[in-house]
């Protein structure tokens, strides 16, 4: 019943939606099962929104099948890394628990979630009003999609970076100087990144290309990777002739 009560307490995502630095810093000394399930909900749920508005122009379907992968993703990445970012934490002069570890990542997780869930109304709204995937030339399905996905990276972008300037101070307050805190932020946003972008890769598509069916997984899923790729387009665009 302590369980359920702390789930539901309204105070604990008012304080996480705006970031109380003190509030959110006994969280993380103090890790709880409600605060956890605060936090994985949130992930769920801002998440999963903004997934089903990123795959909401390609085809209903798809709106769905991105619902479901974008908190998945986040997920993976974040229990993936979460044992190496706490053996790191040490090494590099943070003194923070595995538990406090796992709280700190999750509870940015969650900042970030419930910023591109407030996104998903716009991100719903644009795609709304975008050219049609069925009635528009394939030149202008092209264009629409560019425009799209640009708009999500700098979204996310934007997300991520609020996210990470607030573990930053949550990280200094458990502790840690303003040096020690930008080595272990550089070395947990590096090991994310790494196994986030595959992750992506693998877990493709999202917004969906015009052209290609609609798709939870690719056939060929597993064949390549996000590194490779990035390189064969850096190479077809610098280097004509040698790329892909």
């Amino acid at each position: 019943m302590m369980i359920h009560s702390g789930i539901l307490d309204v105070r604990k995502i008012g304080a996480l939606l705006r970031g109380e630095t003190g509030c959110i810093d006994s969280w993380i000394r103090q890790p709880r099962v409600g605060n956890l399930a605060v936090q994985l909900i949130w992930i769920v749920v801002g998440m999963g929104c903004y997934g089903a508005a990123m795959g909401a122009w390609r085809d209903s379907l798809q709106a769905l099948y991105t619902a479901l992968k974008f908190p998945l993703i986040i997920l993976l990445t974040t229990f993936g890394n979460i044992l190496i970012n706490a053996m790191l934490a040490p090494l590099l002069g943070l003194n923070i628990t595995f538990r406090q570890c796992l709280t700190a990542i999750l509870t940015s997780c969650s900042l970030s979630s419930a910023i591109l869930g407030a996104f998903s109304p716009l991100i719903a709204f644009m795609v709304w009003n975008a050219p049609p995937l069925t009635a528009a030339p394939a030149a202008t399905s092209d264009l629409t999609h560019d425009a799209i996905l640009l708009a999500h990276v700098l979204i996310i972008a934007f997300a991520g970076t609020v996210a990470n300037l607030r573990l930053s101070q949550w990280l200094t307050q458990l502790g840690g100087s303003a040096a020690i805190t930008r080595r272990v932020l550089f070395a947990w946003l590096a090991g994310n990144l790494f196994l986030g972008s595959q992750l992506s890769w693998i877990l493709r598509p999202f917004v969906g290309l015009p052209g290609l069916p609609v798709e939870f997984l690719r056939p060929n899923a597993l064949h390549g990777n996000f590194y490779e790729t990035v390189l064969q387009i850096c190479a077809h665009l610098f280097f004509p002739g040698h790329g892909k």
